[in-house]
Order: C-alpha cells, then structure tokens, then sequence
C-alpha cells in the first residue's frame, strides 16, 4: 500500500544492527533462551538441506501425523465466518469457562464455581500467570530437576529457584522426602504429571504424600498468619496416560487442596492442537481473579473463534472420546516402539537404557557410551556429544536433559514422539544400533 510519499526507501539495516552495553533490562539481557528450540531449529535446517533425520526433539504434534479433531477444524471455520473475530473478554468466553467446567466435572470429578477458570492463550500464558500472581521477587519456588522452563519463569520474577534433583528409581518424579526439608520456606511448588521430559506420572500414594505435606505446612502458617505454600500442578498431558496409568490431582486426593492447587491445562497437547492456543487456569477464586487481571494486561487470551469452537469440542464427550481412542493408541504404539527397541539393544550389551512410558508423548532413554571412540577418532565425553553423534551417524533428533535443568552428563536424554510416523521409528531404531555398535 503506498503512502503517498516520493522518497526512495530509507535504509535502516545497519543501524538496527548495531549493538552495545547497557541497551536492555538486566533481566532480558541474563535470560536464556530455549534451548530445545535451537536444536530444533537446527534440525529444521538440516532437513530443509536434504537430510532425512527422525526428529525426536520437539514437543509438537506433525499435522500431517497427528491431526486436530474434526469436530474442531469445523467449528473454528463456522465461528470465522460468524464473524467471530472481535476480542473475547479478557477472562475468556463466557461459554467456554461453563464448557471446561463441566468438562472438569465430567473428566475428572472436580466441581469448582465459575469464577476459578480463566481462560488464555495457551498453557504458558498460564504458567507465567500463577508465577506473577503467587510470587515476588526473592521468593522461593521449588521445582523439580528434569522439569520444563521453572528456572526461565524464575528468572523473570527475579525469585529463587529451588531446583530438586530426581532419580530414575522414583521414574524422575519428586517423592515427599525429596520436598520435605523446602516446604517450610517456599511460597509455590511447581509439579507436571504426566511430566515433560520423562512421560512419567505420579501415582495416587506418591502425591497424595505431598499433598498431605503441603497442608500441614499451611496449618503451621496459618497459625502464624504467613502467607500460604502453593502448588501449581500443570496437567497439559493428562488425557494422554498411557497403558494401564491413570492421572490423579490433588483436589481429588484431598479436597482441602483446593485452596492452595492452581492447575494449568488446555487443550495444545490433549487435542493435539498446539497451534491453536487455548489453554486455561483454574483455582481458589481470589488467585484467578487476579491472575486475570494480570493476563488481561498482557493481552493473553486466545482467540475468540477458537474458543467458540473449543466450547463445542468439549461440549461433545463422544468426539472427545472418539478422537483419544485412536490419538492415544497410536502415541502408545510409537512410544511401546521406541521402547522395546531400546530394551532390545540393551539386551544386546549396548550402553542403553529406557523408562516404559507412562504418558505424554516423551520417552526418557540413557544413552552412556561415555569413554568410547567414534569410527572418525573422535571421544564421547559428554551428553552433546553423544546428541550430535546419534545426528550424524544415526540421523536421529534427541534432546539431552541438560534442557530441563539437570546440570550432570548422566546421558539421559528425551525423545519425542508427536513429530514421526510408527515407519520412521521402525527404520530409525537399526541406525542408532549400528552407530552404538561401531563405537570402540
């Protein structure tokens, strides 16, 4: 569109460019970017370049493999030429909070007014809700290690990360005895279940444990008049546990929990519509109240046609239902794959190990052949090195837990599944064995 103005365009590219000290906030200029992102960015290079690699990296559904709902690509095409293109209220459509609250009764037999649900642009606008909602600066957050992105959210509020380590032993999930001794001086915890990196959750007996800790923590400070211990409990991955693993909250466990659980979901990864951005936040009335007002300022909702249409996804169980019977059956089928293609190699004697999955779309595998030399010379010495020896020799995409905070080279890595068909496994798997099988 022209402007009405004669001038030759005005180069600005070099002085965009140009850099110095002291031109950002100390909080942007120490943040850190993804680091996930940039391998899969990467690995998006490579493959536009001609290579054909198995990307196991990204938490992202391929279209192409994994489709959005019928039922849902229709209606956000009606609500379009409705004409619903305006802004939403900044706490969401009044249709699809009463919609989400009886899917939560329904799903999960959780009952909750309608004014604990907020709805946003996703599930990070969520996150990043309850961090700025709950927490000030120099307070403690306590989350586990491997866990996905608490220490960027911490960065942000310029609050303390209290990061603890988990184990294999307890499938990288944190056991009460793991919290414990942080419970007195925290203000939020931070869990996932099913958990990104490993696709592990926890089990009734294990946060019921925590659940009970937390409350007796609260009774001690609400003698003393201090402010309250938080959960967030993000639960984006629960409609896809998987084999015989079934998802529990806190409030079902112990309903008292309600006062003090803020979950975070939406439909990115159940629905397999990561694009499409609606996500939600529901807990104690006075906590979203103000997170609202907060992501109202931000201008974080989701858009208003793919709210209406969310509203008749989960407005129709049938759909729903019809649409995770096949969905989940083939994010397990891939996940069995990858599984018992490890457990095979390992039989074999190769340094490999996996965790059966449980749920999501990730399979926590160790891959250790640290010491060792590649047929180029070359020695294995830490998990990059093996991240970029698997690209090379195997063409295989894997993400090492360095990307969820875990500082060690322990050769725990991430796969995911929501990006390759059950053939790119099948022809993936035989690679990997011969590049371990080549290493002396």
């Amino acid at each position: 569109m022209s402007t009405g103005t004669t001038s030759a365009p005005v180069d600005l590219t070099a002085l965009a460019r140009q850099t110095s000290a002291n031109r950002v906030s100390k909080m942007a200029a120490g943040l850190v970017g993804s680091e996930i992102l940039r391998i899969a960015a990467d690995i998006r290079a490579l493959i536009r370049g001609g290579r054909k690699i198995c990307n196991l990296t990204v938490g992202d559904f391929d279209p192409k493999q994994f489709p959005i709902p019928a039922r849902l690509k229709q209606e956000i095409g009606r609500a379009l030429e409705r004409g619903e293109t305006n802004y939403p209220p900044s706490d969401g459509v009044l249709e699809l909070r009463q919609a989400v609250q009886r899917y939560y009764r329904r799903e999960l037999g959780l009952t909750y007014p309608l004014e604990s649900f907020l709805i946003c642009g996703g599930a990070r606008p969520a996150i990043y809700g309850t961090y700025r909602t709950l927490v000030d600066p120099g307070d403690r957050v306590v989350y586990p290690l491997p866990s996905w992105n608490n220490n960027h959210y911490i960065h942000q509020l310029g609050a303390a990360g209290v990061p603890v380590p988990c184990t294999p032993e307890h499938r990288f999930l944190p056991t009460l005895a793991d919290l414990k001794k942080h419970l007195g001086t925290a203000r939020l915890i931070c869990l996932n279940s099913p958990l990104n990196p490993s696709g592990t959750a926890f089990d009734r007996e294990s946060l019921k444990a925590i659940c009970e800790g937390v409350l007796a923590e609260n009774r001690r400070r609400e003698e003393k008049g201090a402010r309250p211990l938080f959960l967030m409990y993000d639960q984006v991955y629960w409609p896809l546990c998987v084999g015989e693993t079934k998802h529990v909250t806190p409030p079902e466990l112990i309903p008292e929990m309600a006062r003090y659980t803020v979950f975070v979901d939406g439909i990115s990864k159940a629905f397999a519509a990561t694009g499409v951005r609606v996500g939600w936040a529901v807990g104690p009335v006075d906590v979203i109240e103000r997170m609202s007002a907060i992501l109202g300022h931000v201008g974080a909702w989701a858009p208003r046609a793919e709210q209406v249409a969310t509203v008749a996804l989960l407005d129709d169980p049938a759909a729903c239902a019809g649409f995770h019977t096949e969905f989940i059956a083939a994010i397990q089928r891939r996940l069995d794959r990858l599984h018992q293609g490890f457990q095979g190699m390992k039989s074999k004697g190769l340094p490999v190990e996996s965790i059966p999955p449980m749920g999501a779309i990730y399979l926590t595998v160790r891959i250790h052949p640290f010491g060792r030399r590649t047929p180029a010379g070359g020695t294995l010495k830490t998990n990059e090195d093996v991240r970029k020896y698997v690209l090379d020799t195997a063409q295989i995409g894997i993400v090492a837990f360095q990307a969820f905070g875990v500082p060690e080279d322990s050769g725990w890595f991430r796969l995911s599944v929501g990006a390759v068909s059950e053939d790119d496994i099948a022809a993936a798997l035989p690679r990997l064995e011969q590049a371990l099988a080549a290493l002396a």
